[in-house]
């Protein structure tokens, strides 16, 4: 029993430190090209595509906004833009 305490313990934890809420984004940013740029609270940088997918970046690609200006990329948050935008379809 002692046990099972503690397997369900550590998987509760290991979920919640995964987790990520809409209060981590700081802000997401419509680009030229129809992608999203989401920035995080701590400034690290994930790419939306425009079907709704997280995609890869290469680290300091320049982009551009709708309304021209320039943004570098600044970190490559695939895996926890997947987890923001696919929260309501994890169980």
């Amino acid at each position: 029993m002692k046990k099972l305490l503690i397997a369900s313990i550590f998987a509760a934890m290991s979920t919640s430190v995964f987790a990520v809420d809409a209060a981590q984004v700081d802000k997401s940013i419509p680009l030229k090209d129809g992608t999203t740029l989401y920035i995080f609270k701590d400034g690290k940088m994930s790419m939306e595509d425009k079907y709704g997918r997280a995609t890869r970046m290469k680290e300091n690609q320049v982009m551009e906004t709708k309304d021209g200006q320039k943004i570098m990329m600044h970190g490559d948050e695939v895996m926890r833009l997947d987890d923001y935008l696919n929260k309501d379809y994890r169980g």
